[in-house]
């Protein structure tokens, strides 16, 4: 067998340079340049057919590229070495299936003796999502959210150094949701490298290290939420708060500043700024706070993630 390079520490586990997927006359994935560092979070978004699924199944070599070259942990997907590889990668794929008759325990054995991991680690994985009450109660009797977390259980099996997780959160209600992205983070302090994809945006906006924009095969932004707020220079949201007579001092205070969308409900004004007029707003109104009384509460809100997502994608 062909041996596998180590990869440099320094190296990124996931390196894509000039990846093209042809599918007939159709261009799934054109030209994709894309590294995910070692221990991180990386969000991949898109509108659906803008190639996400597709850039998956390259990397995880399910699917050859027309064109270019895929590395993990420094291993070319296309190569023989690749095979080793696999063996530290773990996958969830957006529709979990699973064999109805086999317990939750018994299903773990049987993906364990596939990827050649160790049994003993299935105990384990059950019980770091939350299953190890269900360990032996048939497949058919878990719910979809239990189904998605056995599915979660799986991909952690044999310790993997790269997870790809495809829309890992269909089916699970707050509690698990909160409770996987707990591992999630525990799992990125070990140092393993997380690449999942998502279209609960506000899911991903605080959990995320860094992201992709995909938008017809491309990547159209790259960074993190902040760097993709600072990027699209989007507006930042005000909410004012004042007192029953202070919304002329505000007005006055207001007029020689870029703020625009002003729309005032009752005492508290909505509007808009430019990010660079941010620190001369929060003064002019700080001044009309405390013991004059005028602002009683200000609130600055950043773009959301679907906000950058649609100026990006739009």
């Amino acid at each position: 067998m062909q041996s596998v390079t180590p990869a440099r520490s320094d190296a990124p586990a996931i390196a894509l340079r000039g990846v093209v997927k042809h599918y007939g006359a159709v261009q799934a994935v054109d030209g994709v340049d894309l590294d995910v560092h070692r221990g991180e979070v990386f969000g991949l978004i898109g509108h659906n057919g803008a190639g996400k699924s597709t850039l998956f199944k390259m990397m995880l070599g399910l699917v050859t590229p027309t064109a270019g070259e895929i590395r993990i942990q420094g291993a070319p997907v296309t190569g023989r070495g690749f095979r080793a590889v696999r063996r530290r990668i773990g996958y969830l794929p957006e529709n979990v299936v699973l064999y109805d008759n086999l317990s939750g325990l018994e299903t773990l054995r049987f993906f364990a003796r596939l990827k050649d991991a160790p049994l003993g680690d299935c105990e384990a994985a059950l019980d770091r999502v939350g299953l190890d009450h269900a360990a032996g109660r048939a497949v058919r009797e878990y719910s979809k959210g239990m189904r998605q977390r056995l599915g979660f259980a799986q991909a952690l099996l044999g310790r993997p150094q790269v997870l790809f997780l495809d829309e890992p959160t269909t089916g699970l209600d707050p509690e698990a949701i909160r409770a996987f992205y707990v591992i999630l983070r525990q799992l990125r302090d070990e140092g393993v490298t997380i690449i999942l994809t998502s279209h609960i945006l506000a899911e991903l906006q605080e959990r995320v290290d860094r992201l992709a924009i995909l938008t017809g095969g491309r990547v159209q932004a790259l960074g993190s939420v902040q760097q993709l707020r600072e990027q699209m220079d989007l507006p930042l949201r005000l909410e004012v708060h004042t007192s029953e007579t202070g919304g002329a001092a505000v007005r006055e205070a207001l007029a020689p500043l870029p703020v625009s969308a002003q729309r005032w409900q009752g005492t508290q004004l909505h509007a808009s700024c430019p990010r660079d007029a941010k620190m001369a707003v929060m003064a002019a109104l700080s001044g009309l706070g405390g013991l004059r009384g005028a602002v009683l509460d200000l609130r600055i809100h950043e773009p959301s993630l679907e906000d950058v997502f649609f100026g990006f994608a739009d």
